[in-house]
């Protein structure tokens, strides 16, 4: 079960300008960027978006590996990690939205909400669902 949702990127200066970006972990997710700010931010929405498509598809989503000596790091929103946090406890306890919204005690319909990157969810309602699940989210904050 992934811990932390940060994971590496590799930034590649181009000859005409820009940056390209790609995430080692994830093949399918590259950027660019014109300056190494915007490269970044481009970066943290491309994950955004990687991570969203793979929850949607019903595929697993690979733990980051260790970045390397000089390499970049992004890390999901709090929202989109605990809403991939729940979507891989669900994964690993092979539990539909059904069985989850009956232990919840609540309809199949919130659920799919918890799930939904693009759904605003309160924190604390995926929260209990994955305490129902065994699981604890914990937020921690580090130096940019």
């Amino acid at each position: 079960m992934i811990k932390h949702f940060i994971y590496p990127v590799a930034l590649t200066k181009e000859a005409e300008g820009g940056y390209l970006v790609k995430f080692p972990d994830l093949p399918e997710a590259i950027t660019q960027g014109e300056t190494l700010e915007d490269a970044l931010r481009e970066a943290a929405d491309c994950l955004e978006e990687t991570i969203a498509n793979r929850m949607a598809m019903k595929l697993e989503i690979p733990k980051p590996s260790r970045s390397k000596k000089n390499q970049h790091t992004i890390s999901l929103h709090a929202t989109i990690a605990a809403k991939a946090a729940l979507y891989l406890s669900m994964r690993k306890e092979k539990l539909s939205n059904t069985a989850l919204a009956k232990k919840l005690h609540c309809d199949e319909k919130e659920v799919r909400r918890m799930l939904d990157p693009y759904y605003y969810s309160k924190l604390p309602s995926i929260e209990h669902a994955l305490n129902m699940l065994g699981q604890q989210l914990e937020i921690s904050i580090s130096r940019l």
